[in-house]
């Protein structure tokens, strides 16, 4: 006689609160099959993108034609049947409904007829998109309004019945003699558009040097699935959001240097007026010729003198205050970035490792003995002003907020290692050791103490672990050590007050040098816990200069970079517009993409501006859910059903209707 099964309590608490849920055995079993139905569908298609950089339309076009992952579910539904102009019409027409709809309908010579045509040809699509999903979850992606009537669409099977073929016919007939055929239109591009990726990962840095950031954290907050590897610019922006003000003062002055006031002004609603007033005044006759803004650039509002002014008044504020923080932590080892010490104000020079340098700027009216780096009583109240507005920037707040909670230092997904930057090793590709938070950590469990310190910086109710949390994030911006920056130094300073180009180096760490070595890559995968046989490790953070050259892809393909340039300002160097990867079940794509004009441009000229692609991997097999994480994850919740079946069967656990739940004595 078998002995009858023991639970703990925990466990039988856990088999309780999912009896509820699951109140019979039919029910468990119910959900079983449509578990193990969705072990056997293929996996669903990622989009990889990074360094966003404030460059909303670039993005908002490759997010639209999901790196023309559209153009080929197009090709692959029509093939010859369709030509390759009329091919390109509808890819347009998905990636831009409303627009493309305004430009076509006037010139259709019956307008109704080419309704109900698109119409088919969309739902042949978004049929050809849903194959990898169950029902249920493509149901949850349809319009509430809509819902039956495209759920009957996409259902129609291709069968010759004539029957079905008259109904599915008298449903677009109506759609168009109702009225309904260019909202029906709208709703199945944007469909097309939800089913054609699964999953969207961003490896980090959207905010800066473009000119809507916000605009991009509002557009991930209404994706249907989106994860975020944190980059060192947008730890700047969640570190000035907790009150950090080094970060603050970061924030302010990479915005003035390239233009982008809108996103603090029309973005977050943060004024410069007062600190315009005391730049005016500190700085009066000071032509600030170092920080004028660069030709082309508008600043609404306000003068190019008054620009170069607040932007020179942020930079020696913001360079007293990284003063502070280094020494508040000589486990930086960063003294030599304490620059104000390196001044010869008499001289109009500074010295520094070992050479002396003179000045491009050597007016510092705000410089005070002893302590060079305390803020002035006037500098003082400008930061304070400027703390308060972005602690109290509603949608600011908000955007930050979204980043912590889809957002972290690394991911393992699919066996695949994701993270912005690099990681602190030495030339033997020996991880480092870091004394932070009071441990020294090197590899996954520094990263994880850097998450840790992040989260405890902007939501910790403790003001020693607030700050400590803030110093953590500045370093993460510009420490030798940082993962999200990876170099020797920042030479903020030197770019503004020193001459020589030399000086402005910003000599790399080890692991831009070894991630060419496969033999290093496999040995990262090992230690975060990655698949080191088919695992890849994927970086932004360093573009990736084409026009010399360098090639995306490193370590025979082990680590992939895909930062290509999508802010214009990176543009001219790389040659391109961006990188970004696509990986579904039976293959990963590269691709590689141009200069976005105007969805507007592109309708008028009829030319498909999607990117250049580049098979980097076919699999031999193709991968179904079953062989990913979402598949092992489902593995456990069968494994949870069959201990709930098992308790009902033994009498541990009652069958019954929804309810309490009774475990037998």
């Amino acid at each position: 006689m078998t002995a009858p099964t023991r639970y703990d309590p925990q466990e039988l608490r856990l088999l309780q609160l999912l009896s509820s849920r699951y109140p019979t055995i039919t029910a468990a079993h119910i959900e079983m099959i449509n578990l193990h139905a969705i072990l056997a569908l293929p996996k669903g298609t990622d989009h990889y993108i990074s360094d966003i950089h404030g460059a909303y339309e670039q993005f908002d076009h490759i997010l639209r034609h999901a790196s023309g992952a559209i153009r080929r579910k197009i090709g692959q539904t029509f093939g010859d049947e369709l030509s390759a102009r009329d091919q390109v019409e509808l890819a347009m027409l998905i990636y831009y409904p409303e627009r493309k709809l305004r430009a076509t309908l006037g010139d259709q010579p019956a307008p109704a007829a080419w309704m109900a045509a698109t119409i088919g040809r969309l739902v042949r699509v978004a049929r050809a998109s849903a194959q990898k999903y169950t029902r249920s979850k493509v149901r949850k992606r349809l319009a509430p309004q809509l819902a039956y009537i495209l759920e009957e669409l996409l259902s129609e099977s291709q069968s010759d019945n004539l029957q079905r073929e008259h109904y599915y016919g008298s449903i677009v007939r109506s759609i168009v003699d109702l009225g309904e055929g260019e909202n029906v239109i709208v709703t199945l591009a944007y469909l097309i558009q939800h089913l054609v990726v699964d999953r969207l990962y961003i490896l980090g840095d959207i905010y800066d040097r473009g000119p809507a950031a916000e605009k991009v954290i509002d557009r991930l907050m209404n994706y249907h699935y989106v994860a975020i590897q944190w980059g060192n610019h947008d730890i700047s922006w969640m570190g000035a959001a907790a009150g950090c003000d080094a970060l603050i003062a970061n924030a302010l002055r990479l915005s003035l240097r390239y233009g982008n006031l809108e996103t603090l002004s029309d973005g977050y609603g943060i004024g410069l007026r007062r600190l315009a007033r005391f730049a005016e005044a500190a700085y009066a006759g000071d032509a600030c010729t170092q920080f004028m803004p660069k030709p082309g650039l508008q600043f609404e509002g306000y003068s190019a003198a008054t620009v170069a002014r607040m932007h020179k008044a942020l930079t020696v504020i913001q360079l007293k205050l990284e003063a502070q923080i280094i020494r508040r932590h000589p486990e930086y080892a960063m003294d030599d970035r304490l620059v104000l010490d390196t001044l010869d104000l008499a001289a109009g020079t500074s010295t520094l490792y070992g050479a002396t340098y003179p000045l491009l700027d050597a007016s510092w009216p705000t410089l005070r003995a002893p302590d060079r780096a305390a803020p002035t009583e006037d500098e003082a109240a400008v930061l304070d002003d400027l703390r308060y507005q972005f602690q109290h920037s509603e949608r600011l707040q908000k955007h930050i907020r979204f980043l912590y909670s889809y957002g972290n230092m690394f991911q393992v997904q699919d066996g695949n290692l994701k993270f912005h930057g690099c990681l602190p090793v030495d030339e033997r590709g020996e991880f480092v050791e870091f004394l932070l938070g009071g441990e020294r950590l090197a590899g996954p469990a520094l990263l994880e103490r850097y998450e840790q310190m992040a989260r405890e910086a902007f939501f910790s109710h403790d003001p020693q672990a607030r700050q400590a949390g803030q110093d953590a994030m500045w370093y993460l911006w510009c420490g030798p050590l940082s993962p999200l920056f990876g170099r020797a130094r920042m030479t903020t300073f030197e770019r503004y007050f020193i001459g020589d180009t030399a000086t402005h180096a910003e000599p790399k760490g080890p692991y831009y040098e070894l991630r060419d070595s496969e033999a290093f890559c496999r040995k990262v995968l090992a230690a975060f816990g990655g698949d080191v046989e088919r695992g890849h490790i994927i970086n932004g953070h360093t573009p990736v200069r084409l026009k010399k050259g360098e090639r995306p892809l490193l370590a025979h393909g082990k680590l992939i970079v895909i930062d290509g340039g999508m802010s214009e300002a990176y543009q001219p160097v790389t040659g391109i517009a961006g990188y970004t990867l696509i990986g579904n079940s039976h293959e990963m794509t590269l691709a590689a993409h141009e200069a976005f004009t105007s969805a507007d441009a592109m309708i008028r000229q009829g030319v498909d501006v999607t990117p250049h692609t580049e098979q980097i991997e076919a699999f031999p097999e193709r991968v179904l859910i079953a062989a990913t994480d979402t598949g092992q994850m489902l593995r456990g919740q069968l494994e949870d059903l069959q201990k709930l079946i098992d308790a009902y069967r033994s009498g541990v656990l009652v069958e019954q209707a929804p309810g309490a739940r009774l475990a037998r004595s």
